[in-house]
């Protein structure tokens, strides 16, 4: 790993000291703004709402915890995963071991499925937090639940687990939901899985150092070779996933909301690891495929060659969001460049679509100015 954070901001010219006031102006519009969707409980726990579904989804709650152990954040950490654990952890059932990935904001249950994206970040958001802030009791004994969850991750559907694993054993790819026989590209966390294989349980550890190889090969493989875009869903071999969804008619195949938060990936796990298996052109590509509509404000959806596949895109806050954190991956050119400017001057969504835009828009921020570490 190379623990050697950049402030990108800084060499664009921008003072470290203006950097450090506007991480702190996001950090308070964030948590706690008239536009916030993190919610304080009066029983010493928290959420983070989707304002467009008007729910709580584990995606948004492990990228908070992510958030406040990135931020020193302890109490929001801790208020975080005492609610996902009290109203989102399952216990019995076929998908005992995770956690409900939608729940209502009182806490019931919208689904008893698993969204593997939200794990992921829950079990390195609570590795992070044992070594920063130090394990505690129970659930607040954070390294035991990472390691828990992740067992879980690795051996459901073997013997006395019933259910299915989040990871394919044989190709060790990530998967879309557990057991089903596609992944999506935006849920490749390699940087995740390399330190997965040093501080997880001892027997999965080289099956983790494997999947953070086929991750970054696979990285290069799912984005098209020209756009740097990737599918919402694709196939085992990168290809986009077209075949009919059991559980929804919606497309998947083209470059849509899961799909923006791919190139960001590249771009965090090249700045801590620094390894390039092919994934880094598309950070590269992605940079010049939507540089006139970045500068004429104009996102579409797309088909991952690059046409426009109809209306304007739901997330273009989060579009400029991660692209610019893809800078990581690439050169500092005059084209990266313009990318961080755009994306420094940008300001936090407002409406009822700001929780994605907004959470990644954290993200890019913090890995931007050096602040998204490991800990």
């Amino acid at each position: 790993m190379t623990r050697d954070y950049r402030n990108i901001f800084a060499e664009c010219g921008i003072p470290e000291a203006d950097v450090a006031k506007r991480l702190e102006q996001i950090k308070e519009e964030f948590f706690h703004g008239k536009d916030s969707f993190y919610h304080e409980t009066e029983d010493g726990m928290a959420y983070l709402e989707d304002t467009g579904n008007f729910d709580a989804r584990t995606e948004g709650m492990s990228y908070g915890m992510m958030m406040c152990v990135q931020l020193g954040m302890k109490e929001e950490f801790d208020r975080i995963w005492k609610w996902a654990k009290t109203n989102m952890y399952m216990d019995k059932g076929h998908s005992a071991g995770y956690f409900a990935w939608s729940c209502a904001t009182d806490g019931k249950h919208n689904a008893d499925g698993a969204a593997p994206d939200g794990e992921e970040f829950f079990v390195m958001a609570l590795f992070f937090a044992s070594h920063r802030f130090g394990d505690g009791e129970g659930i607040l004994n954070y390294s035991q639940q990472a390691k828990e969850i992740l067992s879980n991750m690795i051996h459901k559907g073997e013997a006395g687990r019933p259910g299915a694993p989040m990871f394919n054993r044989e190709n060790h790819q990530i998967l879309f939901v557990p057991g089903i026989d596609y992944t999506d590209p935006s849920y490749h966390l390699p940087h995740f899985y390399e330190l997965w294989a040093e501080w997880g349980n001892e027997e999965d550890r080289e099956f983790l150092k494997e999947a953070a190889k086929v991750s970054r090969e696979y990285l290069a493989e799912s984005c098209h070779e020209k756009t740097g875009f990737s599918a919402e869903y694709a196939e085992f071999d990168g290809s986009p996933m077209s075949r009919p969804i059991p559980w929804t008619k919606d497309r998947h195949d083209w470059f849509f909301s899961d799909s923006y938060r791919t190139v960001a990936n590249i771009g965090l796990d090249y700045a801590w690891f620094g390894i390039d298996a092919g994934q880094t052109k598309a950070a590269y590509n992605i940079q010049r495929a939507l540089l006139d509509d970045m500068r004429n404000d104009s996102y579409h959806i797309y088909e991952v060659d690059g046409r426009i596949a109809g209306e304007k895109a739901l997330h273009p806050f989060a579009i400029t969001a991660t692209v610019a954190q893809s800078v990581l991956a690439t050169e500092l050119d005059d084209v990266a460049k313009e990318w961080v400017k755009k994306f420094y001057e940008m300001p936090l969504r407002t409406g009822e679509r700001r929780y994605y835009d907004n959470c990644l828009y954290m993200f890019a921020f913090l890995a931007l100015s050096g602040n998204y570490r490991i800990y």
